[in-house]
């Protein structure tokens, strides 16, 4: 604070002096106090010169005229050709294996592993078996053997956690 009044009051009251010092103007004017210069670079004057070509157009024209093909295009763009029946994509070679022995074999379940072991096979089981990644025709086979996989791994870490598995 200066002399009493903050910093803020200070510059009011200067801005304030400063405006009863000026007259105001009788012809309002289009430019910003404080501003002595325009935001465009002023650049001479330029003659543009004869705005036709030889050929008696304007250059711009040509110009473009001379990047357009010859060729005119057809009227109506052709009709797309009909739909190929497309097949249902064959079903996994793993969708058959649903018995516990051969989830097991596909988990690839060992004595030896760990929880953290454990989570990545299932990760790894679920990014290759889960049923949101295939057709609608081969979920209810998936979902059967991701719920098996579940249970398998789920019962494979409270063996780890009850200390069987160390």
């Amino acid at each position: 604070m200066l002399f009493g009044k903050s910093l803020f009051q200070s510059v009011v009251d200067r801005l304030d002096a400063e405006a009863e010092e000026q007259p105001p103007a009788d012809e309002p004017t289009f430019r910003i106090n404080g501003l002595s210069t325009s935001f465009l670079p002023e650049t001479p004057e330029q003659d543009p010169g004869p705005s036709l070509s030889e050929s008696g157009a304007d250059p711009r024209l040509d110009a473009y005229l001379s990047l357009m093909s010859d060729e005119i295009p057809p009227a109506e763009p052709e009709p797309p050709a009909e739909p190929l029946e497309t097949l249902p994509p064959p079903p996994p070679v793993w969708l058959d294996r649903l018995s516990p022995e051969e989830v097991v074999e596909d988990l690839g379940l060992e004595p030896s592993d760990d929880r953290e072991r454990l989570q990545e096979r299932r990760r790894a089981f679920a990014r290759d078996n889960h049923p949101d990644r295939l057709p609608a025709d081969f979920r209810e086979q998936a979902t059967i053997r991701m719920k098996m996989a579940n249970r398998l791994i789920d019962e494979a870490i409270k063996r780890y956690d009850l200390g069987f598995g160390r």
